[in-house]
């Protein structure tokens, strides 16, 4: 595994932070306090090729790897992370749907997900089965060409403001092998929203519940085959996981950097807070901490990458340990500017409400745990988990 990055990475690197600084960081303030869901930003982001950075370029997309995509969200994230976090979930569906769709459905589909031209939401989390989401009771019953779903999911992000939802439903009996997964148009007749949530951060995205009563869908837009979609789900979350885990890497980094700034320009008992051997030690664990969780999210994306057998295992690790660090990163950098800190002057609160979030969704820090113990407790996990 190489640490440094080569220069077509740096070079995707340079141009997410330009873009960042340009088009996200100025808005992202009020974004957050308006709720306001930008997609003409997010369309730019299309023009980018952020809207399909792991696509493949035969539908449009950049066709780049994990770990290119985790470099490229770090840096958007550092701009606005609610804003970023949506575009990792839009590129998590467009990938569904581009690598288990058929021809058909990705030529009608992919080519304007990918450009941001459409946007996509990721459909999985019911009411009453979140963390247990091999219990979801959404079901589809096929009836000759279609299928009918009927029923909800919870918490689904960008739902009232996306065009594609990509939908988790029961086909079977119980249990994670009777889910399959659907592709299916937002504005097809017997599908509903709730009212938007009001949420602690995340507000630069909407966030509401889906009904689906009677929703009749083309055979030809399930993703892959009948039975499977819990594991395509999975698959997905494997990418979703080192997504959030760099988002939250990239809001602690621009917290980080606020905060050594702010330390060097405040002056209390005579001396910059700088000189203060307690807030260098701060400063110095809040760098090591970020490092260590950029260089474990970095080795999960290049696990994913290669196809290792124990990638899931990693993703899962990195996505614990990333937002974790993010969040305490974060809200050390709030301690450190005191009362100004805890003010919306500064953007250090919403850092800290929006990071918040990254532990418990893809499946909270306490879900990743379990995937890590099974993992190690494996008949010859040691000799590839260490």
């Amino acid at each position: 595994m190489e640490f440094d990055l080569n220069d077509e990475q740096r070079a995707f690197q340079r141009a997410a932070r330009t873009f960042s600084q340009g088009e996200l960081a100025p808005h992202a303030a009020r974004w957050d306090a308006d709720a306001y869901f930008c997609r003409a930003t997010i369309a730019k982001a299309g023009e980018m090729g952020f809207c399909g950075l792991y696509t493949p370029q035969r539908w449009g997309g950049l066709g780049l790897s994990r770990l290119d995509a985790a470099i490229v969200f770090e840096e958007l994230a550092a701009g606005c992370t609610s804003t970023t976090a949506y575009l990792t979930i839009h590129n998590m569906a467009t990938w569904m749907v581009a690598r288990w769709g058929g021809e058909a459905l990705c030529e009608q589909w992919v080519p304007l997900l990918a450009s941001g031209a459409r946007l996509a939401s990721y459909c999985l989390t019911e009411a009453q089965a979140g963390s247990d989401a091999a219990a979801l009771q959404t079901r589809a019953v096929r009836a000759g060409d279609v299928y009918v779903i009927d029923g909800a999911k919870a918490f689904i992000s960008g739902a009232s403001r996306t065009d594609l939802l990509v939908v988790m439903a029961r086909t079977g009996a119980a249990g994670p092998g009777g889910i399959s997964a659907f592709a299916v148009a937002a504005d097809t007749p017997g599908i509903s929203y709730g009212q938007p949530e009001r949420k602690m951060g995340w507000n630069s995205q909407p966030t509401c519940a889906i009904h689906f009563d009677a929703v009749r869908v083309a055979v030809h837009h399930r993703l892959g085959h009948e039975g499977q979609g819990f594991a395509l789900a999975m698959k997905g979350l494997d990418g979703g996981r080192i997504n959030i885990a760099a988002c939250s890497i990239g809001t602690a980094q621009a917290a980080l950097d606020r905060s050594r700034s702010y330390l060097k320009e405040r002056v209390q008992f005579g001396r910059e807070l700088a000189q203060f051997q307690a807030l260098q030690f701060k400063l110095a664990d809040m760098l090591t901490e970020l490092v260590a969780a950029r260089q474990l999210v970095r080795l999960a994306a290049w696990k994913l990458d290669m196809e290792s057998p124990d990638a899931s295992a990693y993703c899962a690790m990195a996505k614990r340990f990333a937002t974790d660090a993010g969040f305490n990163v974060a809200n050390d950098a709030l301690q450190l500017h005191g009362g100004y800190g805890y003010m919306r002057e500064y953007p250090l609160e919403r850092h800290v409400r929006d990071t918040r979030v990254h532990q418990i969704l893809e499946g909270s820090n306490e879900i990743m745990r379990l995937i890590i113990a099974r993992a190690i407790l494996r008949d010859g996990a040691t000799e590839t988990l260490t």
